[in-house]
């Protein structure tokens, strides 16, 4: 088999995938006790108006015409109509609501994601190659420390040590929340405005980035002592190679493919929402938006399906483009490919 048999079985098999995922995504909310409709009801509404609500959100169509509306909506994926559907909540596609809200938690996310792949990986190389001195076990702890300890438990304690800066001692030194003043907003616009959600967003990014870069470390740490115990190493030593060399040469590259699954498998977490840090930073991402939409008063089952197709979407995206920088990557896997 070769790799772009592979690849080809593989895009046929991911599209399997994601048909089961947006049929399971369908059956879910249908089977859900929520009434999108009973959000947009009135008291002073009567039946009749109750009845056009439903007719036109094809709630009392037949399931197999709801089961192919929402297959068509999944798959519009927000860039053709039907954009995802209808919101009950903003009364507007999906989409329109999706996109800058997606765009806001990418940039928080992705910064975050980022930052602890540039501070984690480099660590935990660094630690590999002082194995067993005062360095290394310095490194493991604050990393164990860092990502033993809650996401939420260390931005609450940032937000209380940069208000009591604030309160006590007049000293600013970002902002605790993602909250742009109204009046600020409206004489924004393009990259300013993105420029400035980012500053407001610049807690939020280092507590999760600190809390995060220890997992990354360590696993970092932990695959490269494995690899410098093998026996290429032993060989490469013998033949009177540097220790750098043996380390980024040898080692490093021989835990590239898991790294880089590692890496790729991670993306998909960047659309989801950092449900509690956007509570805690009052960020109005698509954590927050989801959330929102799954409250029975409200049951705005369009959003909610889009965000769940999406991220479904993107894990098998990721997961085919691993497969593929293995194949590259990884000779062994090649040669599989053709016996």
């Amino acid at each position: 088999m070769t790799l772009r048999t592979y690849i080809l079985k593989r895009i046929v098999i991911s599209l399997f995938i994601l048909w089961l995922v947006a049929t399971l995504n369908f059956t879910i909310f249908a089977l859900s006790t929520g009434d999108p409709v009973k959000y947009l009801l009135k008291p002073e509404m009567h039946k009749e108006q109750r009845d056009l609500l439903e007719k036109a959100y094809g709630l009392n169509e037949p399931w197999w015409s709801q089961y192919l509306k929402s297959l068509r909506n999944q798959f519009s994926f927000g860039i053709i109509p039907p954009y995802f559907g209808w919101s009950s909540q903003t009364g507007t596609w999906v989409a329109d609501g999706l996109w800058w809200r997606l765009a806001i938690t990418v940039l928080l996310l992705g910064s975050a994601l980022i930052g602890r792949i540039i501070l984690g990986i480099p660590t935990g190389i660094f630690a590999a190659s002082k194995r067993g001195s005062k360095t290394d076990v310095a490194v493991v702890t604050s990393a164990l420390f860092t990502h033993g300890v809650p996401a939420f438990f260390t931005q609450l304690l940032t937000v209380f040590a940069f208000t009591y800066l604030l309160t006590h001692y007049d000293i600013y030194v970002v902002p605790l929340t993602a909250t742009i003043d109204a009046n600020v907003r409206q004489g924004l616009s393009g990259l300013q405005l993105y420029a400035q959600i980012a500053w407001h967003m610049t807690l939020p990014i280092v507590t999760l980035v600190l809390v995060g870069f220890g997992a990354w470390a360590l696993y970092t740490r932990n695959m490269l002592i494995d690899a410098l115990t093998q026996d290429y190493v032993v060989t490469a030593r013998a033949k009177g190679l540097s220790e750098r060399t043996i380390l980024y040469k040898h080692a490093f590259k021989s835990i590239l493919p898991p790294v880089t699954t590692m890496i790729t498998l991670a993306i998909p977490g960047v659309v989801t929402g950092a449900i509690i840090t956007e509570q805690i930073f009052k960020i109005e991402g698509i954590g927050t938006w989801y959330i929102t939409a799954l409250q029975e008063n409200i049951a705005d089952y369009a959003v909610a399906q889009a965000v769940l197709f999406i991220y479904a979407a993107l894990v098998i995206v990721c997961n085919l483009i691993a497969d593929f920088i293995y194949g590259v990557l990884d000779p062994r896997i090649r040669v599989g490919m053709r016996r």
